[in-house]
């Protein structure tokens, strides 16, 4: 029952279109609508929105994607070993990591997410109660599915990762 009152929640936030609680994420290939959750995790969407107002991410790469699992990025060293120095308590919940939501990517402390996140490309019930679900993307899901795919295991040379080109709060957004 949790989980359908989670996504009829969801789903309630993406037609509301809230701009103080919506990411414009520009990809190259166009943009991507992120609704965010703050009654799920209220600290984490606070801290991604003064990160994206600052320009944190414009033109940080995805390091890590993985077919058929999701696409990480918000470290600016592009190696998967950085944030912004600030490390967030969890805010874990029962919604459930399905093909779009977005989630905090963070070390095996629990309480160790920082800037960095990721887009589901299908379900992954494995995170679920695992990590904090921040958003979903409600547009452009299409064009997350494009992002190059990366695997930090196996390096290739040759693979251009993708980038962001910017991330804007819509209420911010010309």
């Amino acid at each position: 029952m949790a989980l359908a009152a989670c996504l009829l929640a969801a789903q309630a936030r993406a037609q509301t279109a809230d701009p103080e609680n919506t990411l414009y994420l520009e990809l190259e290939s166009g943009r991507v609508t992120i609704a965010l959750a703050p009654d799920l995790a209220p600290n984490h969407v606070a801290r991604i929105k003064e990160l994206a107002r600052e320009g944190f991410y414009d033109g940080v790469v995805f390091h890590r994607v993985i077919d058929g699992f999701m696409a990480q990025t918000g470290d600016p060293t592009g190696t998967g070993m950085g944030g912004s120095g600030q490390e967030l308590d969890a805010e874990f919940s029962d919604a459930a990591f399905e093909r779009g939501t977005v989630g905090m990517a963070r070390a095996q402390d629990p309480n160790s997410a920082d800037s960095q996140f990721f887009i589901c490309f299908a379900p992954a019930p494995f995170l679920n109660g695992q990590y904090t679900v921040i958003g979903q993307v409600t547009e452009g899901m299409d064009r997350v599915d494009q992002i190059t795919r990366i695997d930090p295991q196996n390096p290739d040379s040759s693979v251009t990762p993708d980038r962001i080109v910017s991330m804007r709060v819509a209420s911010d957004a010309n």
